[in-house]
Order: C-alpha cells, then structure tokens, then sequence
C-alpha cells in the first residue's frame, strides 16, 4: 500500500477518472464490482466524484467533458507546470487536446494524445494532489501505455517527461517500465498484433482486488462484459473488462507476497 498527501513527482501517474453519461449507473456498477464508496459532487462541480477508500481519494467519475467523447478511464500524469508540459507535448509530436485550464483551486489540467493517438491527463497538483491510496485492493495498482507505434511512443514519453526504460522482452511481447529516479511508475508496451486493429492506442488502468475470478463472474451481472477472462502472469493473475457503459479497465489479483 502505499499514501501521499503530497503532490506526487513529475512523470508519475497521479490520478485516474472516468468520463460517463450516466454518473448513478457507473456508481453502481463500481459499487457492485469493487465495493466503491463514492462522494457525489454537487452542481458546483458538474457531478464530479469522488471514490473514497479508508478516508482517502483513489479515483474520480464525471460527466464527458463534450458530447461525443468516449466513455473511458483516463489516466493522469503528474506535472509541475501544466503549461510547459503542452509545449513540450506538442514539440514531440503529440497533441493537445484540451487546453491547459483552472480546476478551481484544485490544480490545473490538460488532456493530450501521444502520436499513437493514446489519450492522458496533465496535473498539476492544487489543493487535490491525486492519489491519497494506491497498491490496495480496490485502489489503481497499475497504469501502461499500449499502441502500435512502440518505438515512437518511447521517444515521445522518454522527451516529455524523462522516462528511462527498463526492458522485458519475452520474445513474444515488446514492453518496458517507466523508470524515473524515485523508482518505476508505470509501463509501456506494443499492443499484440493478434488483437483487432479497432482496439486503439490507449492508457490502462489496473484495478486490484483479492479475488479476480469472483470479481469477473459478477462482470455480467451488472451489466458489463468481459473482453479477456482471468489468465496467470508472473506479476499476478488478471482480467480485461468493460463496465455497463462500455469503459474498459483491467482487474488484477497480485502475486502473495512474503
């Protein structure tokens, strides 16, 4: 488990959330799955809110920023100046897609697209400094970039935010960790090419719960789908699923650990 009530270091996952026409039915398909407790933001916010784990944020769920905007989990990386970042974003060959901007007093935010077109958050954190809990059942664990451009989008991560690469080629895969001088953040990886070429570049978010298998059986009954059942890797056992409103997330159960 791990805690900050600090803002978290540049280049560094900091927050997750998702954008959903129906606020009610997302709380309640996430309270359901993983036992959510959710803060419902009022008017003053648009509906923003906030998941709570042991008195803690660990993840938001709003309204879609503009109509026609996809039903997603966005993943947001940590920044010291929003604005410098969208520059930077740009120069590399990415594009901002929504613009550097206020969030009240809670920090300031961008959204961005890398060159493979995989969508992500800026933050700069305000009086919301992002993760209050993670690596906890129920709380994010995991967050990677998969496309198809791999090679491209290393350069561009590398430029944007000063990732190093720690290489785990199987042989198989091509993949890597972010690594920046506090430790590895996050991943990066080459989306398989036996998958449908409809599946887009994109950030995952990975959930972790205690019981996979009993986490994906209750999928279907409210409402959501699996896209990939639960398969054994060295890292734990997960799943790829979609919830009722077709955002697709990861679950995973961690190895024990001594």
């Amino acid at each position: 488990m791990v805690t900050r009530d600090t803002p978290w270091p540049e280049g560094t996952p900091c927050w997750v959330d998702l954008a959903v026409d129906d606020i009610d039915r997302a709380v309640a398909f996430y309270g359901g799955l993983l036992g959510w407790n959710v803060q419902r933001g009022g008017a003053e916010v648009g509906g923003y809110s906030l998941v709570v784990h042991e008195g803690a944020n660990v993840a938001g769920i709003g309204p879609k920023m503009s109509p026609g905007v996809p039903t997603a989990w966005t993943t947001y990386l940590a920044t010291e100046d929003t604005d410098r970042t969208a520059a930077r974003i740009t120069a590399a060959g990415g594009t901002v897609v929504v613009a550097p901007m206020d969030v009240m007093t809670l920090g300031r935010m961008a959204v961005a697209a890398d060159p493979a077109g995989g969508v992500f958050g800026l933050w700069k954190a305000g009086d919301h400094t992002g993760f209050g809990i993670a690596n906890e059942h129920g709380t994010v664990v995991w967050n990677e970039n998969m496309s198809r451009d791999y090679a491209h989008n290393r350069e561009f991560y590398g430029s944007v935010f000063g990732y190093r690469y720690g290489d785990i080629d199987d042989g198989m895969i091509k993949y890597a960790t972010l690594d920046l001088p506090h430790g590895t953040v996050g991943g990066i990886g080459e989306l398989p090419a036996s998958l449908p070429q409809e599946i887009p570049a994109h950030w995952m978010t990975y959930f972790s719960t205690p019981d996979i298998d009993a986490d994906v059986a209750r999928v279907p009954g409210l409402g959501g789908t699996v896209a990939q059942p639960p398969f054994d890797t060295p890292h734990g056992r997960m799943a790829v699923v979609a919830d009722d409103q077709g955002a697709v997330f990861s679950l995973i159960t961690p190895p024990p650990t001594d």
